[in-house]
């Protein structure tokens, strides 16, 4: 099923059992979504967006919520903290399962010698590479200084 199906579907069902709070993030992750093909219609043609840019709006979006509840937890704003934590349950049900540490790190291993990467120049082929495979599934803000220690 594709995302874009499995995230109506979900919104219907917010719907029919008269879930508020599941049905707001629903609508806040369309909404994200519309968004971006807005953004995208102003460059070029109307293209829908396929599920690996919806993944990677879902995975924005569960980093700014995780940014937002730390932020709340230090200025003694639980209940918000607690609202943003909820909504990131919701976003995380259409994501992939996140990889281990060990799954990371064969996955780098993997991308550095399909590229030939030799040096820190060859970064982006191997970034290039796990984001087209991994997207959703790893945190490449936490990846990127993996890889670079492996090229240097």
């Amino acid at each position: 099923m594709q995302m874009r199906e499995r995230l109506s579907l979900a919104l219907k069902e917010a719907m029919k059992a008269k879930d508020r709070d599941r049905l707001s993030t629903l609508r806040l992750i369309n909404a994200a979504i519309k968004d971006r093909e807005i953004a995208l219609r102003a460059e070029a043609d109307p293209i829908d967006l396929g599920d690996g840019e919806i993944l990677a709006i879902l995975g924005k979006m569960v980093k700014q919520r995780q940014e937002s509840a730390r932020a709340y937890e230090e200025g003694g704003r639980l209940e918000l903290a607690e609202k943003e934590l909820a909504e990131i349950k919701v976003i995380e049900e259409f994501l992939p399962r996140q990889l281990t540490g060990e799954e990371v790190s064969a996955a780098i291993e993997a991308a550095v010698a399909e590229t030939g990467a030799a040096s820190i120049r060859d970064m982006g082929k191997v970034m290039a590479v796990l984001k087209t495979r991994y997207t959703g599934q790893m945190d490449f803000g936490a990846v990127g200084p993996i890889v670079k220690s492996k090229l240097v």
